[in-house]
């Protein structure tokens, strides 16, 4: 096999993984996400979310394929828990444009886990 026919399968996986991500159902959350990344630490909102991923506004340019760290706070009332219930998510970002001055940012969700107390 060619190194051509290896690439063009692997840019067809990438290709087919990023529209499986984009027709997951979007749901407009809004909840607190912590994000820790290359540009360093900060605090922003999920504008919404799917199975797949989160699309939130960021300050900071975020380019595409880089790797951010971020946790998810779900409200204790919401999930019927005592606490905030924190998930703790690793992906990539899909998607950075700008509009209208501000910076929207689609990051894949590759790994997840809940925080124990």
């Amino acid at each position: 096999m060619s190194n051509e026919s290896v690439n063009s399968g692997a840019a067809k996986a990438v290709r087919s993984r990023y529209s499986e991500v984009q027709s997951a159902a979007r749901f407009p959350v809004k909840l607190p996400i912590h994000l820790k990344s290359q540009a360093g630490e900060s605090d922003t909102e999920s504008d919404n979310i799917s199975a797949n991923g989160v699309h939130f506004h960021h300050d900071v340019d975020m380019p595409i394929g880089s790797t951010v760290d971020f946790t998810i706070s779900l409200p204790a009332e919401v999930v019927g828990a005592d606490a905030d219930v924190k998930v703790e998510c690793r992906g990539r970002v899909v998607r950075s444009n700008e509009h209208e001055g501000r910076r929207g940012v689609g990051v894949v969700i590759d790994e997840y886990r809940f925080e124990r107390r």
